[in-house]
This record gives structure tokens, sequence and C-alpha cells, in this order.
């Protein structure tokens, strides 16, 4: 034990609780941190005022040679090197002389990939959340773990010098690429240490020529790998949850020469609203090993998932072997079929498109889709949402170096590629329907069993989307936007809109030394 308290860089280490069992974590978690216990066996705890990530606390260190590869931006905030050490002196104070959980995890389920990650924190309940969202390693792996990347999670402290070194708050979420470190204080939401290393993924495996990828996927009986991509409401987790395919991965893969791989060995998920019908495989994961946060529960244990007084988004995190129906090894082959999924208000994109490469690279860039902000009050405008890769916030790399790695990879293996549109039919949302899950799995089941491909195609006015004429019992005039809607000049007038929407977004994209024109591939007005 000694030897590890001398590799902490920590002064006056109390005892080292060095990757602890769950049911020892959980004990810890009860008695000293008022954790309590859901009437399905879960840990139930709360992160405190901050309930999400901060985006805007995150910061990479400006230093040779990683700030060659970051794209520096909104996302991507350059520190000096003096100011990380200032935060890192700040919470390496708030950990010694204290406690702490240390958890050693791998970071990828490929052996040619993975990252070995060291997490320290004075939290039992953080140490658990890391053990369900990454990488057990075998015991005989633990003895001579070596890190590759250390954690330091300081949460009880916080930045009071803020102001004077120019960051946005007290809350610091801070990467040295070079010193393959990172550290955390301000903030009890562990959703930071997921992500952020979710984050150096997709800054180291590029660089190697793999992509890191936040999607999920799934493979069929017959080895057939599939991946689906989208922002949070576009129906990724539900579907890709197939009774009759096993389960990847939920939320972070990466795809490397051997195949696709999930990074994480859990799930996270959302559970505001969630009931045992509509979701089963959540439901019944939450039991002893899994932790929900920031639900609301009765003295008995028994938990109100309407309630949202603390947050609309309380998560449940578990291990993936709380899921029945998962891939063995939690890898797979190449890909036959990539799926991007957009829940467009605007009611404008066809439940179903086969994309070409350029395309692919294109909607790809653009991660789009629409949603119906404030309706509570009457407000049923739809509003764009533009998130590149679909995972803009995790990319330290430009997002052009993930598309043109993806427009190779697709080109290599051959993969098909769609768009899948989760939103709205007839008209936008206010007049329009909702897409039914029916069609949707309709659509999704036609691609994975490869029967979409013996329909005829044809192509649509302005985004130029190739749409199958028909489709299994699905109705043709929803398989051709323009005409479920019954005002066709107010769909041409909605489609012109939107389209403009994306070619704006995606002039940012449009540099002089670019060698692949992209708009090329999206709308023309």
């Amino acid at each position: 034990m000694s030897n590890i308290k001398n590799t902490l860089s920590l002064e006056n280490v109390g005892t080292i609780y060095r990757n602890l069992d769950l049911d020892t974590l959980i004990d810890h978690a009860v008695e000293n941190e008022g954790a309590k216990i859901s009437s399905t066996g879960a840990l139930m705890i709360d992160t405190g005022i901050f309930t999400g990530r901060s985006p805007a606390d995150k910061y990479f260190v400006n230093a040779d040679p990683s700030n060659k590869y970051i794209a520096w931006g909104d996302v991507n905030k350059p520190i000096t090197k003096e100011i990380y050490t200032s935060l890192l002196d700040n919470s390496k104070k708030q950990l010694s002389g204290k406690d702490l959980y240390v958890t050693d995890l791998y970071c990828g389920a490929s052996a040619d990939s993975r990252k070995s990650v060291r997490f320290i924190t004075e939290i039992a309940w953080q140490a658990h959340f890391v053990k369900n969202m990454f990488i057990v390693p075998p015991k005989e792996d633990l003895e001579d773990f070596i890190p590759e990347f250390t954690v330091y999670n300081s949460c009880k402290t916080t930045n009071e010098n803020f102001e004077s070194q120019g960051l946005n708050s007290e809350v610091y979420v801070a990467f040295d690429v070079e010193e393959n470190e990172a550290v955390i204080g301000g903030t009890w939401y562990a959703g930071e240490m997921k992500k952020g290393i979710f984050s150096m993924m997709n800054y180291w495996l590029p660089l190697d020529g793999k992509m890191a990828m936040h999607c999920s996927a799934n493979v069929g009986e017959d080895g057939d790998t599939a991946l689906f991509f989208g922002l949070s409401g576009t129906g990724k987790t539900t579907l890709s949850t197939d009774p009759k395919r096993a389960l990847i991965g939920d939320d972070e893969h990466g795809w490397d020469n051997n195949g696709v791989f999930n990074f994480e060995g859990g799930c996270y998920a959302k559970v505001i609203d969630l009931d045992a019908s509509s979701e089963p495989e959540i439901f019944a994961a939450i039991k002893k090993g899994a932790i929900l946060e920031n639900v609301v529960a009765d003295e008995n244990g028994n938990v109100d998932y309407s309630n949202s007084s603390k947050t609309q988004n309380t998560r449940v995190s578990y291990p993936i072997d709380h899921i029945e129906n998962i891939q063995e090894g939690s890898q797979a082959g190449h890909p036959t079929n990539i799926i991007f999924l957009s829940a467009d208000a605007f009611g404008i994109l066809p439940p179903v498109s086969k994309l070409t490469k350029e395309q692919a690279m294109y909607y790809f860039l653009s991660g789009y889709t629409a949603k119906v902000a404030g309706t509570e009050r009457g407000v049923t405008e739809p509003t764009a949402t533009f998130s590149a890769c679909f995972g803009e916030a995790f990319l330290p790399l430009h997002p052009t170096d993930y598309a043109k790695l993806l427009g190779e990879k697709i080109d290599e293996h051959n993969v098909n590629v769609y768009l899948v549109n989760t939103g709205w039919t007839g008209g936008a949302y206010g007049t329009g329907k909702r897409m039914s899950i029916k069609d949707t799995r309709s659509c999704i089941n036609s691609i994975l069993d490869g029967s979409i491909l013996e329909s005829e195609f044809t192509t649509t006015k302005t985004f130029r989307f190739n749409v199958p004429k028909t489709l299994g019992t699905i109705d043709p005039k929803v398989l051709n936007p323009r005409d479920a809607w019954e005002d066709k000049d107010e769909f041409d007038k909605s489609r012109d809109q939107l389209a403009n929407m994306f070619i704006d977004n995606f002039k940012k994209y449009l540099t002089e030394d670019s060698d692949f024109d992209f708009t090329a591939a999206g709308p023309v007005v």
C-alpha cells in the first residue's frame, strides 16, 4: 500500500481504499455520505448543485505538441501550464490528508486500443460510478497496474482565484495532455469523469487512424454490426435495444482494425418518466449495483420517476451485464450499417434515406436534430440543433478530422449509411404528427435485414435524399415527406428554411485548404 501512496503525489494520505468491491463501496456511501438504498436495491445519491456537466468550465493546457492538434475555441478552451498547475495544487491540497478511493480501470474493450486510467477521489459513490462506467481489469492486471492517464477528482474544493485567472467560474475540469492527467474541482457530478475520458479517447484514437464515436452499437446473430448516432431525444438508446440483437454498448465506441468496441463497461441512462412498460430493460437494470442520481423517493425507497424537482436530468448508471442480451467481450466486427438519427420537428426529413459517402460525411458533420422548446407555455416553433459528429462537446480535434476518417472507413469496409427521422411527418410540430414507432422500427429493421436495398429509390428536391418509393407496410406517402404534407407550398417553404439552416451552420467548415467540398453533398436551395 505504501507504494501506491508514493505514486499519488499527495501529502499525508490517510487510508487508501484501492479497487474496493461494490458491496464495500455501497456500505461506505450509505454510512459516510448519506446515500440511500432504493426499494429495488440501487444506491441513491445526490450530486449537489450541479446535476449535469459544466462545459463552460472545461480547459486544455496549451502546450506543445498537443496544441498543434487541438481545435481551440468554445469547446476546447486553452489555459497556461501555470494556471493548470495552480488548479492541480488546489486539488492536491484538498485530497492530501484524506482517506482516498483509488480505482484502476480500462477504457476500451479492444486490447489494441484501450487505455488504462486511474481515478482518485474522496467520495465512495464516485468510485462506484467509475467502476460501473468503465471496464474492470482482471485481478492479475490490477496487481501491476500502471495508469496511462490519471484523474484527480477534488469535488469538495473550488477555485477562488478563477476571476484573476480569467476562467469562467470556481468550477474546473482541466486536462494536461502532455502529462496524461486531468483535474476536477467544484462539481460533484460524476459524469465529468465519464465524458472527460471520452474526450481524451477522441484525442488519442484519431491520431492513430481509429474512430472514436458518440453512438450506440449492436450486433445481429450473423455478426452484422450496426452503429446508431443521435443527439438526446432521437431514440438512440431505445432503437439500439433490440431483443433480436446483442447490445455492444449504448453511448461511446471505438472503431479500430479489429472492428467496433465499447469504451465502457456500463450504461448511463436518463430515468425521467421511466416506466417498466416503455423501457423494460433499463427498468430491470435498476437493482443492486446500479446508482440512481438525483431522484426523489419515499421513506421506503420507492422512486417517483416522474418527479423532476431536483433536475430533469435524473439518471442511472449500471454495469452492462445488468442488461440480458449483451455482446460478449463488448466488441464485434466492422459495421455493416451506420444509422444517423434525427428527431426533425420541422417535419421535413424523410423517415429513412440512404446516404452516399459524401452525404454521410456532410450529415455526420452537421449532427442535426430539432426540438420543440417551451411547449408548456404554448411556444410551438421548432428549434434546430447542430452538434458536429453528434458529440461536438467531446471533440478535441477539428470536426472535419473525424468526418474524413469516417469517410475512409466507409470506403474501406463498404458500409451502408442511412439517415432516419424519428421526428414529425405531415407537418411541423403542432400541425403534423410524430413518426410512429412502428414505422421507425420498420425502417430500422429493413436496414438491418438488408431488405431496404431491394427497394426502388427516388431523389427528393433540395436535400437530394435517396428515399425508397415503397418499404414494407409503411404508407408510401410517408416515405416522401412532401407527399405527407397537405399544404405543398408550405412544405416547400419550410424545406427551404431548414435547408438554409444547414447551409448557414456549415459555413464554419468552408476553408480554402479543404480537400473535400462537403457542401456538394448538402442541400441546395
